[in-house]
């Protein structure tokens, strides 16, 4: 109403709280998916038998998939935060190929254990809801 007195415009807050709050969980799991994901690749090591070129394809998608997530979660918040779409777009096509990876882990790495697939499964997840709503944030940038 301030403004609107004043003769500029009265603003409103087009970042989503439901965004930046799955983007803060998803920071949290995504720590914690890495950590669970290395401490299994090296079980997986020590008790079958794992061809040493796969160890280091898999360790090395993984350590891949943790600087993805970090980039791809600040340029979301970033973008969410400022109201910017490039730093949200930015984040969402990382999002897509970090749930590459997540497929990889899933289905296509070496030994895959049901702990492997929990994980994963949830992370997809938590991919998928962020996408949707990066797209209807950058829709209500844009309009």
């Amino acid at each position: 109403m301030a403004a609107a007195r004043r003769g500029g415009t009265s603003s409103t807050a087009l970042s989503s709280v439901l965004l930046q709050m799955l983007l803060c969980l998803s920071g949290t799991y995504c720590a914690l998916y890495f950590l669970a994901t290395l401490l299994m690749i090296m079980y997986k090591s020590q008790v079958f038998s794992y061809p040493h070129s796969h160890l280091a394809l898999d360790l090395t998608l993984l350590f891949l998939l943790g600087i993805l997530e970090a980039t791809r979660l600040y340029f979301g918040a970033k973008g969410n935060l400022v109201e910017a779409e490039v730093p949200l777009a930015a984040s969402l096509v990382l999002t897509a190929a970090s749930a590459l990876l997540s497929v990889h882990f899933l289905l296509w790495q070496t030994l895959v254990l049901r702990a492997d697939s929990v994980l994963s499964a949830v992370l997809l997840t938590l991919h998928g809801l962020e996408a949707v709503l990066q797209v209807v944030a950058i829709a209500a940038f844009i309009s």
